[in-house]
Parts: C-alpha cells; sequence; structure tokens
C-alpha cells in the first residue's frame, strides 16, 4: 500500500516539478522507498508506467550491483 500512495502522490506532484529536477526528484522518491523497505518489485509494480522513477530505480540498481561487485573484488585481493 505505501508504494501505491506514494506512486499516486508522484503522479499528482511530478507535473509541479520542473523537467530539468525530475530526475534527482524521482532518485529520491526511490531512495525514500527503498529506506523504508519497499521491494524493486513492488516499486516497479506500482511505478511501472512513470519513464522517471524506472530510470531512477535502474540506476539504484545498478549503483547496487557495482557495490556487490567491489566487495567481491576486494575479498579476491586477499
Amino acid at each position: 500500500m505505501p508504494a501505491a500512495l506514494a506512486s499516486e502522490l508522484w503522479s499528482e506532484l511530478k507535473r509541479y516539478i520542473s523537467i530539468v529536477d525530475r530526475d534527482e526528484a524521482a532518485e529520491t522518491v526511490v531512495s525514500i522507498l527503498i529506506d523504508n523497505d519497499i521491494s524493486v518489485e513492488e516499486i516497479k509494480s506500482n511505478f511501472k508506467n512513470d519513464p522517471d522513477i524506472k530510470r531512477a530505480l535502474t540506476e539504484y540498481t545498478e549503483d547496487v550491483d557495482e557495490d556487490i561487485e567491489e566487495e567481491y573484488d576486494d575479498d579476491d585481493e586477499y
């Protein structure tokens, strides 16, 4: 339910955010949802028609994957 509410709020409020600032705003929304234990799958499901959130979520998952790879690389050095 929180992701559905966030999706509805985002849909209404994003029209008040300049196009230049939407990427950063979408990244903030994704970060807040992740920090509040909303799964990536649930975010995808609730924001499936929003390109800004999709882009921010893709960037977030790529960053997480890179962090995991770096941890494994650090372990290999010892």
